[in-house]
């Protein structure tokens, strides 16, 4: 049997522990998930696609193989059917955490099959402990002095304080 091959899609600026838990239980249905960091330069993310690559690569090691299966991470510009279907990915794996992130996601989930019926899209409900974590609070709750140590990895947070030190140094001088 061919290796089930699934994308997680994601801007990841930064990853959070909602984005790991969705990877980890991916794991459980695919053989092999490949993580797409998206350029999504629209969103103006706050770290450059390279940092956001190395930052879901530091934290996808820490989980080690889930289940046997293999996470590669990639950054991506492209469509993404266009993408999964140069990774010979079936599926398209998307987190949701809340009902007002189905909408969205039930029309990206309908134009990618217009554009390729031959791979499917599969939701996964976020886990209970992670159903409010999103990127964009994570970045307003820390820069604002709030405690973000439970929503992302030590690692990403002491990244994320490094840039808010660096963007405050530079408005200064």
């Amino acid at each position: 049997m061919p290796d089930r091959i699934g994308v997680y899609p994601g801007t990841f600026d930064p990853i959070t522990n909602g984005h790991l838990d969705i990877i980890q239980r991916a794991c459980r249905v695919v053989d092999r998930l490949i993580v797409a960091v998206a350029v999504n330069a629209g969103k103006g993310p706050l770290f450059n696609l390279d940092e956001r690559v190395a930052m879901v690569r530091e934290d996808v090691a820490e989980l080690g193989p889930p289940n046997g299966s293999i996470i590669e991470v990639r950054p991506f510009d492209s469509l993404l059917v266009h993408f999964a279907a140069s990774c010979g990915a079936s599926v398209i794996v998307r987190g949701l955490r809340a009902v007002s992130d189905f909408e969205y996601e039930f029309q990206m989930a309908g134009m990618n099959t217009r554009l390729n019926d031959r791979i499917e899209t599969m939701f996964l409900m976020a886990s209970e402990h992670c159903q409010f974590i999103s990127s964009r609070f994570v970045k307003e709750i820390g820069f604002l002095g709030g405690d973000i140590s439970s929503f992302v990895s030590p690692r990403v947070r002491a990244r994320l304080e490094r840039r808010w030190a660096a963007l405050a140094k530079s408005k200064k001088g």
